[in-house]
């Protein structure tokens, strides 16, 4: 909580313009002289303000879900991270982003292929993912795949899109695009998609 103080010139005003409802501020205050000559002001009072809490943080990876490697670089060549989650209004938002950690250029052309799984690693019930954003309300529309050519070092995104529901996703299973190598991450933050939820995705953009 942060507790913003007011000074004393705040409160003379206040007495003041509570005295004009009586016969006014300078009348009233010569009164109050004659009765204590030397008034202790009241203690200020505060204001609180609410601080919105830190958003939920995803547990720890269970051993039971093989997951990525924290560090290193996959046999495939590319890592897998995930932004934190943003919300406003029941939409949800975050990022999925792919570094290339090999020695050669990596190529994207599309979206990147997703299931949203439980806690025990298991695909959330009825969600789907879908290619683009139409079946996100609220969410922006989608501009398109652009080929793109990762250098080593270089990274890309693609942002994703639900809204609100009550089952938390733990776990994404991701590939580049379907067809190629998939991998299981821990989301930063857990996806609330679940159940009967659709995830939008939008196609991979070069980091800037």
């Amino acid at each position: 909580m942060i507790a913003i103080r007011r000074g004393p010139a705040r409160f003379a005003v206040l007495a003041c313009l509570l005295a004009l409802t009586t016969s006014g501020c300078g009348l009233s205050a010569e009164l109050e002289r004659e009765r204590d000559p030397d008034p202790k002001l009241p203690p200020s009072p505060s204001v609180t303000l609410s601080v919105e809490p830190p958003p939920a943080v995803t547990p720890e990876a269970s051993p039971s879900v093989p997951v990525q490697e924290e560090s290193g670089c996959p046999s495939s060549g590319v890592r897998f991270d995930t932004e934190l989650v943003q919300g406003a209004m029941g939409l949800r938002a975050t990022s999925l982003i792919l570094t290339n950690c090999g020695s050669r250029p990596y190529e994207l052309n599309g979206y990147p292929s997703i299931q949203v799984l439980d806690e025990a690693g298991e695909p959330l019930s009825g969600v789907r993912t879908v290619e683009g954003t139409d079946e996100v309300s609220m969410a922006p529309e989608d501009p398109g795949p652009e080929p793109l050519t990762l250098a080593p070092g270089e990274s890309a995104y693609a942002s994703l899109y639900w809204r609100m529901n009550n089952e938390k996703g733990i776990y994404l299973r991701v590939a580049p695009a379907k067809g190629r190598e998939v991998t299981t991450v821990r989301a930063e933050n857990y996806f609330d998609i679940g159940p009967e939820n659709v995830l939008g995705t939008l196609p991979w953009k070069p980091m800037e």
